[in-house]
């Protein structure tokens, strides 16, 4: 009976809610959510009613049920995205607005599976050439949306830009969607903006959505300090054994010192010396600027010179697998470098920042971001700040864990872009 109660339970959660299934953490949350309520029910039950419940067959089902679910959930959800990188059980969608906002919201897209954008309507559609809409049948604004849908076959549409669309006229659209099953989604003219600060307000039949203010402070600070001590003493206990062969290695394979100290500019703009074992030859930083401005990059602010010459043979061994940041543990033991955070550059980099990247200096950098585990060096500066600003904006202890994790995925097996 206990499990035929929990499964009804979970269904009316909506656990298994198509809004439910496009995110892990909401599934989790709402499982546990459940099955809390369900047996912390049962117990407050069996006590007022002096009920016989084996107090013993319940303490062991609720975790290992828990476990049971999250991991069936995990499972089924790898199973979807292999399906959908097939390009099944995905939304076959069009997208509704300016030409701009439109490209915006495909290219966005495109970068995670879900959504097909199968067509789009929008002004101007031969105006100009949109590399972003490629392969995505256009339709003029004069075209009714539900035909347009029907004519691709969509089975969502996304309303990118509202601006021709009066709150009437958009009310309407919602009702002709539903009555043929189709689904209206409405995008805010909103990027890079993490789940956990967006919440609906609704007000005067408004459905406003309120952005939370996060930073890494307070608590959040205490909370982020914590993790860096413990996983940093950790991490130096388990990698001793192989900073000494590393160590060993550099020594005798190249002159100069094992270790590798650069000024790089930490949290607040305050310079700090970090630490690397030494990947390059010894009078690497002398030559820097002839080879940036040779590949003509010394006026951006990522210095990266392809097919580095300074590297040293066994330098690149280090750098494909992270190796050589591995001292960097002690930048964070002491304070001046965080676990995860934004990639730690140079005084010459950070003078050439805008406004938008000096927000990098909100939070301590970190040995690890989401330029690590989304792309390394292959990156662009305007891919790299645009990750770094959004885990500045959206920062998170279970971010952090998670960013973590694909590290190790990252360093294990190196992509082509490690170098």
């Amino acid at each position: 009976m206990l499990w035929v109660v929990w499964v009804g339970v979970l269904a009316a959660s909506g656990s298994s809610s198509p809004r439910a299934l496009a995110s892990l953490s909401r599934q989790v949350r709402r499982i546990c959510g459940a099955s809390l309520l369900l047996f912390g029910t049962i117990g407050v039950v069996s006590y007022l009613l002096e009920l016989e419940v084996g107090r013993a067959y319940l303490l062991t089902a609720l975790p290992i049920g828990l476990v049971l679910l999250v991991t069936g959930r995990f499972a089924l959800r790898v199973r979807l995205h292999g399906h959908r990188s097939g390009d099944a059980g995905v939304y076959r969608t069009i997208l509704v607005g300016s030409p701009d906002k439109v490209e915006h919201v495909a290219t966005r897209m495109r970068q995670a599976p879900g959504h097909d954008v199968v067509g789009a309507v929008i002004a101007g559609v031969d105006t100009d050439h949109r590399p972003a809409l490629d392969g995505i049948r256009l339709f003029g604004s004069g075209t009714p949306v539900v035909e347009a849908a029907e004519a691709v076959s969509a089975d969502t549409v996304v309303v990118c830009d509202a601006d021709e669309l009066t709150p009437a006229r958009l009310r309407r659209l919602g009702w002709e969607l539903g009555e043929r099953g189709i689904r209206m989604i409405v995008a805010p003219s909103l990027t890079d903006i993490g789940r956990q600060r967006l919440h609906l307000e609704p007000a005067a039949g408004l459905p406003l959505v309120h952005v939370e203010h996060r930073e890494v402070s307070g608590w959040n600070a205490v909370l982020k300090r914590g993790i860096d001590i413990v996983g940093s003493v950790g991490l130096l206990l388990v990698c001793s054994p192989l900073l000494l062969i590393v160590a060993l290695g550099v020594a005798t394979t190249s002159p100069g010192p094992v270790l590798y100290r650069q000024e790089r500019i930490g949290r607040a703009g305050r310079p700090f010396a970090m630490l690397k074992f030494r990947s390059m030859v010894p009078d690497a930083d002398a030559r820097l600027g002839d080879l940036l401005a040779a590949q003509g990059t010394s006026d951006q602010p990522l210095f990266k010179v392809e097919a580095d010459p300074r590297v040293t043979p066994i330098g690149r061994f280090l750098r494909k697998y992270s190796l050589d940041e591995l001292p960097q543990l002690v930048n964070v033991l002491l304070g001046s470098m965080s676990l995860v955070g934004p990639r730690p550059q140079r005084e010459a980099e950070v003078a050439l920042y805008d406004d938008s990247a000096h927000r990098r200096l909100l939070v301590k950098p970190g040995m690890s971001g989401l330029w690590q585990v989304s792309g390394r060096s292959s990156l662009s500066w305007e891919e790299s700040i645009t990750l770094d600003l959004s885990y500045v904006e959206n920062w998170s202890a279970g971010g952090d864990l998670l960013i973590l994790a694909k590290t190790f995925k990252a360093v294990v097996a190196p992509g082509s872009d490690a170098h």
